[in-house]
């Protein structure tokens, strides 16, 4: 309990913002992988990835965001497709419309990591 508090306040914000995207996409993974048994819960998994796509266009969009315009109109158009599909998925609920959802948390929570990667790759070791 301890190590997963620490492990929070250490955590970069792409870190954190990587490890919730993979938590959502594990979350519908395992409703795709068994559909029958845990379709009863796909609202709360969409609810889940909702809020969380919510917080991301919320933030990408802040004028105090320095990312790039042109990534910032990705991310909010990337997130109102995820808005417009999780409403779809919800109107007519099938287990294959589950997999762009996981499979766009999966690519943008692997591309979240090799950009942290990156970064800790160049940034300056502390001399020991």
């Amino acid at each position: 309990m301890a190590y997963q508090q620490t492990a929070k306040k250490t955590a970069s914000p792409r870190e954190l913002e990587a490890s919730l995207l993979s938590k959502s996409a594990a979350q519908l993974q395992r409703i795709r992988d068994d559909w029958e048994g845990k379709k009863s819960e796909l609202d709360g998994a969409l609810t889940y990835n909702r809020k969380l796509w919510t917080v991301f266009m919320t933030s990408v969009t802040g004028d105090d965001n320095p990312l790039p315009t042109l990534i910032k109109q990705n991310v909010a158009n990337l997130g109102i497709f995820v808005m417009n599909h999780t409403i779809a998925t919800l109107a007519n609920p099938e287990a294959r419309k589950l997999d762009v959802l996981i499979n766009i948390n999966k690519e943008l929570a692997a591309g979240l990591r090799t950009q942290q990667a990156k970064e800790n790759e160049a940034q300056p070791t502390p001399a020991q």
